[in-house]
């Protein structure tokens, strides 16, 4: 399928349907591989991608059906090399902020700057390097318990919902190396790229694919044995 066929059909709002077809059908051919494509209103999280089975399930946001050929093919080079700039991809959200739906009024309590590790600064840097900038979802402290840190091991968690990650403030102190955090930081943005697979009828937080690309983190040896001897 030509990519001027998919602008030709795009352009069309009473045809949208054929228009989401005609976009699957160019991306399989171009990434040479079955997928699904669901198409989103979720302003937070404007493209995400996992692999289920044999199947690369992509979530895309509505509005980049009328996106231009330059696009959708920085869109392509993203899904095969995860560490693709995406400058175009950035700059279409920036143009057309007007379709995204409005945020709800119940904003989670953000605090990024700690005593000695500033979550903001880890979080910008590890998004450019491993994301290419497209994760969205908001990062803070959590709140202090003494209780509840030494109960759980938790350090970090992400929540679908709010599309927020919280990092234990059990980390914020300076004998913790930059490296773990930044490894924390980074499991917890592996989370809200990939999702949440399912296995059969369970839930699989962990999956396999998960592990292979946790491993992707350049400190990971070393922060996962930091973690087993803290």
């Amino acid at each position: 399928m030509k990519m001027q066929a998919f602008h030709e059909e795009a352009a069309k709002p009473v045809d949208e349907l054929h228009a989401e077809d005609v976009l699957r059908n160019y991306l399989e051919e171009r990434l040479g591989r079955p997928l699904s494509l669901i198409l989103t209103e979720n302003s937070t999280s404007m493209l995400s991608a996992r692999m289920r089975v044999d199947v690369l399930c992509i979530r895309l946001h509505r509005m980049f059906l009328n996106a231009d050929s330059h696009v959708i093919d920085e869109i392509i080079s993203f899904l095969k090399n995860r560490r693709s700039r995406m400058c175009l991809f950035r700059q279409f959200i920036r143009d057309n902020r007007s379709h995204l739906s409005k945020r709800p009024p119940n904003k989670v309590m953000v605090k990024t700057a700690g005593r000695f590790h500033d979550l903001r600064e880890l979080y910008d840097a590890i998004n450019k390097e491993y994301f290419g900038n497209v994760i969205q979802a908001e990062i803070t402290w959590g709140s202090r318990s003494p209780r509840y840190a030494v109960r759980k091991r938790t350090l970090g968690s992400y929540s679908d919902r709010s599309n927020t990650i919280r990092i234990n403030p059990v980390l914020d102190k300076s004998v913790v190396p930059r490296y773990v955090v930044s490894f924390v930081v980074y499991h917890e943005m592996l989370h809200a790229a990939m999702g949440i697979a399912m296995q059969g009828k369970r839930r699989s937080v962990h999956s396999r694919e998960f592990r292979k690309k946790e491993k992707l983190f350049v400190d990971y040896e070393k922060a996962r044995a930091w973690e087993r001897g803290a």
